[in-house]
């Protein structure tokens, strides 16, 4: 590698599917991501080969970094949620030869992300777009999982990020169709969290469960299971009623969800992330999503006022860490 650059950090957004690394100035102004690129999980066999493989092809040795990980990170060791990819803090540091290694929760860096987003960077579906921004803000997001985080302060005072697993909180079915999914998903995992519908094999699944598609008790999932990007694109294209129908399905039950963790955190405003829910901003528009979001009996007109956005920002992730390697700079 080259001779060290100290103005630069490393940072990235690894998730169960896909690993995003870049490269900030963390002596800039503002945070700019240099260098992106995206490594698909599948192709190695630990955060620190990718890692290594990032660092080699732009040849760059920096000596601060802050990943953003999909699983609590509370430990020196961590574990990968949704992929088998595990480290201890202190190893990883020292493999990567960095002087500092800060870890933080995905979804914890995107709530940082979401103060700095510009208005082409979010989309608003309901509510006023609040300026300047100012919490509490519910953030969540299906992807690989089913991310979720509290954003708590404003610019003037702060912001502070409250990191949760609140995706694996359990389903509450709302209707018979519900019901059946649930059972359908109970009877191969067990436990039925929001994180076995809101992700991108929950929506596989969804689609499995309303064709009755019985499934065997696994850990792995099913082969026969219609890709989710294949689902959604049918749904759009209107020729295809079971996906539709399925997607109709994905977006009522994530306005349920929604509304439930803007309820348990007490938020102003949520704005949803993830790779799933941007791909289909007008079907979502158009769905049962306003409806059950706000079908939360005495506290309907309460949830009316909340705002809810979408964040399009292609990779909020790494924004999120980059704020927080910069304000976590030495002066």
């Amino acid at each position: 590698m080259t001779k060290r650059e100290r103005q630069l950090g490393l940072v990235g957004d690894i998730g169960g599917t896909n690993a995003r690394f870049a490269l900030t100035d963390i002596t800039a102004e503002g945070p700019r991501l240099l260098h992106q690129k995206t490594l698909p999980t599948a192709e190695f066999a630990s955060l620190q080969q990718a890692a290594g493989h990032y660092l080699r092809s732009v040849d760059v040795a920096p000596e601060r970094a802050c990943l953003a990980v999909a699983c609590p990170v509370g430990g020196e060791e961590i574990r990968l949620t949704n992929r088998t990819w595990a480290f201890n803090r202190e190893e990883l540091r020292q493999l990567l030869g960095l002087d500092e290694l800060l870890v933080v929760n995905d979804f914890g860096a995107v709530a940082r992300a979401v103060p700095a987003l510009s208005e082409n960077e979010r989309e608003i579906l309901y509510g006023p777009l609040i300026t300047p921004p100012r919490g509490p803000i519910s953030v969540l997001g299906p992807g690989t999982g089913l991310g979720v985080a509290l954003l708590v302060g404003d610019q003037d005072a702060g912001w502070r990020i409250v990191e949760t697993e609140g995706g694996h909180v359990s389903f509450a079915p709302q209707d018979s169709e519900e019901r059946q999914i649930a059972g359908w998903l109970a009877d191969r995992h067990g436990r039925v969290s929001n994180e076995r519908l809101l992700s991108g094999i929950g929506l596989s699944q969804i689609d499995a469960a309303l064709a009755d598609r019985r499934p065997g008790k696994s850990t792995t999932p099913d082969a026969t299971l219609r890709a989710p990007a294949e689902i959604v694109a049918a749904a759009l294209a209107g020729n295809d009623v079971p996906a539709r129908r399925t997607l109709a399905r994905f977006c009522a039950i994530l306005g349920s969800v929604s509304g439930d963790m803007v309820l348990g955190h007490g938020a102003r405003a949520i704005a949803i992330a993830g790779g799933i829910v941007p791909r289909f901003i007008p079907f979502l528009r158009s769905s049962a999503f306003r409806e059950r979001f706000l079908n939360k009996g005495r506290f309907a007109a309460h949830l009316e006022s909340v705002t809810i956005e979408v964040i399009t920002h292609p990779t909020p992730g790494l924004l999120g860490a980059a704020l927080l390697i910069c304000a976590d700079a030495p002066a």
